[in-house]
């Protein structure tokens, strides 16, 4: 199976890897074309742009950063409507209900074929194939699909019509984003109340709200790492696209709104690049003007 990938970034990038290894021909494009070199020198083809690489491949799935990113690949000018009739289309970025099903109803009246399947999962996942797959759209391109997802992904899920995909995505990360505030306010407060909080990361671990999030993300906060697996500026993202799902359907979320306005305080700090455990710091510096 040949398949295009649309989309170099952190996530693009390992996910591309991981089916040139499982024996795919993959032809890849990118915004920034020099990205595609590593890509090429395991064995990939590169596309000048996006109409290029679908004119080529039958199945394309694009990773790129946000709705607008996603938007520009499929209706800008050499982009993917310009080749899409008879191909087949698999958008895996994040983005909200309104945009995927935007381009759903663009690439199938062109005569092509849609299906969303944006991942849980961040660089580590991407890069063992262990992400979580959570698709919508048109069933029997999720059937064809299914050889690739089971190497990108230890699961897949059909959650059934267009923008069902990017809804399950905004949830799970909008409890993550929560999660992260609170574990942020946790270390602190163990700190600052003369506790270790290395011993605060062995006793959560052992209890009821133990997590992988916790347990890989934890040793590294308190070192003050935050090499980039999933940006900052990118949860913030999803925190806003989240809240605006919940204003639709008349949800109050004052836990996900307040933990939203401490990733903003992070981004004008200048960490929007940097993991979005660095959230952290905007907890440490409240506790120094203390």
């Amino acid at each position: 199976m040949e398949i295009g990938f649309l989309g170099l970034g952190i996530m693009g990038k390992a996910m591309s890897v991981n089916l040139l290894k499982n024996g795919f021909k993959v032809t890849v494009w990118n915004r920034t074309l020099s990205k595609c070199n590593e890509l090429v020198a395991l064995g990939a083809s590169v596309g000048e742009t996006p109409a290029e690489v679908v004119k080529k491949c039958k199945i394309n799935i694009a990773m790129l950063s946000d709705p607008a990113a996603a938007l520009s690949v499929v209706f800008d000018k050499d982009g993917v409507l310009e080749q899409i009739c008879g191909k087949c289309y698999i958008d895996m970025s994040t983005v909200d209900p309104d945009t995927s099903c935007k381009i759903s109803e663009a690439i199938t009246s062109k005569g092509g074929h849609f299906l969303e399947a944006p991942v849980s999962g961040s660089k580590q996942p991407a890069e063992t194939g262990q992400l979580v797959i959570l698709a919508a759209g048109e069933k029997a391109l999720y059937e064809e699909a299914i050889p690739a997802f089971n190497v990108l992904g230890k699961k897949s899920f059909f959650l059934g019509q267009v923008g069902n995909g990017a809804k399950m995505k905004l949830v799970v990360n909008v409890i993550m984003g929560s999660m992260m505030n609170a574990f942020s306010e946790g270390l602190v407060l163990a700190d600052r109340s003369g506790l270790n909080p290395h011993d605060l990361l062995d006793v959560l671990d052992l209890g009821a709200i133990a997590n992988p999030m916790f347990r890989g993300k934890g040793p590294a906060m308190l070192q003050d790492n935050y090499s980039p697996a999933f940006p900052l500026k990118h949860q913030q993202k999803d925190m806003r696209l989240a809240l605006a799902l919940g204003d639709e359907n008349a949800v109050s979320m004052p836990v996900a709104a307040a933990a939203n306005e401490a990733f903003k305080k992070a981004r004008s700090m200048g960490l929007e690049d940097l993991d979005f455990s660095a959230v952290f710091e905007t907890m440490k510096i409240l506790k120094h003007k203390s």
